[in-house]
């Protein structure tokens, strides 16, 4: 069984109009809810081997804060491909994982994100499904289970929707 988390990056700050979008960092509620992403992570055993990671950096930052909360270090690689990436562009990726990998966590950005998630999940808790389709909020958590074993047969609806967590639902 493989498995693909989908976190979003935390909340940023707009506060310096100089930066370019690629370059904002967190601000300090995506600073405190990245950790606490990271802690629901461990505490259900979502311990990715591979994070394929938006080189942009909130997506790095968010990472950051959410690694030190896993038990185990998996391989980290930045994707420059990742920053603002359409869901096929994620999934292409996807499909090219080793298969040593069985879970694969993506830090990136929405719309991205949510896209992908609602284009894998053909299946899951009608609530989570309707909580992911209304909407992917900063530091948002989507979990997707697919049967196969290999990373190269995923596709559009093939997985099952079994985790969908924010921070304002770990409140």
């Amino acid at each position: 069984m493989l498995t693909v988390s989908l976190l979003r990056h935390a909340k940023s700050s707009w506060d310096d109009s100089s930066l370019d979008d690629y370059e904002r960092s967190l601000n300090k509620r995506g600073e405190a809810a990245a950790p606490r992403m990271g802690a629901f992570m461990a505490q259900h055993g979502l311990a990715p081997d591979l994070v394929l990671c938006s080189s942009a950096v909130r997506a790095r930052q968010t990472l950051e804060l959410v690694l030190p909360h896993l038990a185990d270090r998996p391989q980290v690689v930045y994707e420059d491909g990742f920053y603002l990436a359409a869901p096929s562009a994620m999934l292409a990726r996807l499909q090219k994982v080793d298969a040593k990998a069985r879970h694969v966590l993506i830090v990136g950005h929405d719309p991205g994100m949510q896209g992908l998630a609602l284009e894998l999940a053909g299946d899951g808790d009608p609530a989570l499904l309707q909580a992911l389709c209304a909407k992917f909020p900063t530091a948002g958590l989507a979990v997707i289970r697919f049967k196969g074993r290999m990373w190269s047969k995923i596709a559009p609806g093939t997985g099952r929707l079994e985790m969908f967590a924010t921070p304002k639902s770990l409140t």
